[in-house]
């Protein structure tokens, strides 16, 4: 793969972090890429593959970067990546195409509309309706101002208020409003909900996970504009490098297989050849093989192979041994995975 390098955005924060859930280090070190510095905050390398070259900051700013062509593929979340595309768009009249091609599987969240409850309305249009007419400046707070503009946008047209609100302003929370009439996003860092309880902003936007500190605030979700994970984006332009387009098929195809590991084992059992019939009714009867069961065939015994998801409710892993056990099956032993590649038609990119 000669001197090209593949540049990662590598999120810091919560997703690196093996003790709040995220845990990339882990999962990188499963799809064979371990990483050394990153669990100190970087620089981050990858210790086996200097041709993976690792670029530490916050997701905030990733989509940016990859829009520039300073990154060729990145770690982060929906909501993040959606920011971005919609501040270029309004900001700088300029269309970038980034594209998700592998969820993680981690970092799920919801962008959510937040208002003071009032009873009287039966609906989030309803009582945008209501403000709307009496509001011709309507004000809002966001980490993510850009995803509130572009809701609110939507919501006025629907509405019918294009004319009075059609003007709009995103600056820091709180500057004097640039304009009279439409919408003020004001760009917070935080503590949204102190902003709507405080009457400071007419709404805000909430990056929430279970939505307590909303309800601690006495407030109410009015509407989920956006629900978000953790996922791995690239800029489709890295098709055009056709070294750096098979590194990253490389980078994707073994962390979909460490992704896919994920709650799984391999279970390896031997099985005398007059139980074998059995065990094949068995494993068919629970559809636990795919095409067809995976078998060693010996003189005497066969060796089967199947793999099973410990999640799994329905025919939970205890029982699935112990039902082989009493159709005979011997030297049952459970495999942790930490990859599972189906094939390379695994990742669509």
């Amino acid at each position: 793969m000669g001197e090209t390098q593949l540049i990662i955005g590598m999120p810091s924060g919560s997703l690196a972090d093996p003790n709040r859930g995220g845990n990339l280090i882990n999962l990188l070190k499963d799809a064979g890429f371990p990483t050394s510095g990153y669990d100190r905050g970087g620089p981050s390398e990858f210790t086996l593959m200097p041709y993976l070259l690792g670029w530490d900051g916050r997701p905030q700013e990733f989509g940016s970067q990859l829009g520039l062509g300073e990154l060729d593929i990145a770690i982060a979340g929906d909501d993040w990546l959606q920011e971005r595309v919609l501040e270029f768009k309004y900001e700088y009249k300029q269309k970038i195409n980034l594209q998700k091609v592998l969820s993680l599987k981690r970092g799920r969240v919801r962008v959510v509309a937040v208002m003071n409850p009032v009873e009287k309305f039966k609906s989030c249009d309803a009582w945008l309706d209501a403000l709307f007419q009496k509001n011709t400046l309507v004000t809002a707070a966001s980490e993510m101002p850009y995803l509130a503009l572009s809701w609110l946008q939507d919501k006025i047209t629907h509405l019918g208020f294009e004319k009075t609100h059609a003007e709009f302003s995103v600056q820091k929370f709180k500057t004097p409003p640039r304009i009279k009439n439409g919408i003020v996003i004001y760009e917070s860092w935080g503590k949204t909900e102190a902003k709507v309880k405080n009457g400071a902003v007419d709404l805000a936007f909430e990056i929430t996970q279970t939505g307590t500190a909303i309800k601690n605030y006495g407030l109410k979700v009015a509407e989920t504009v956006m629900e978000s994970e953790t996922g791995i984006y690239v800029n489709p332009k890295i098709k055009e490098d056709a070294e750096k387009y098979e590194l990253a098929r490389m980078f994707l195809l073994n962390l979909y297989g460490a992704i896919f590991a994920e709650n799984k084992v391999l279970i390896s059992f031997n099985a005398k050849k007059d139980n074998v019939e059995g065990v094949v009714q068995y494993l068919n009867d629970n559809a636990l093989f795919a095409d067809e069961p995976t078998m060693n065939e010996g003189v005497n015994f066969t060796e089967f192979s199947i793999q099973l998801d410990t999640r799994e409710k329905k025919l939970p892993l205890a029982r699935v041994r112990y039902d082989l056990a009493r159709l005979g099956a011997t030297g049952i032993e459970t495999i942790p995975l930490d990859s599972s590649i189906p094939g390379l038609d695994a990742i669509d990119f």
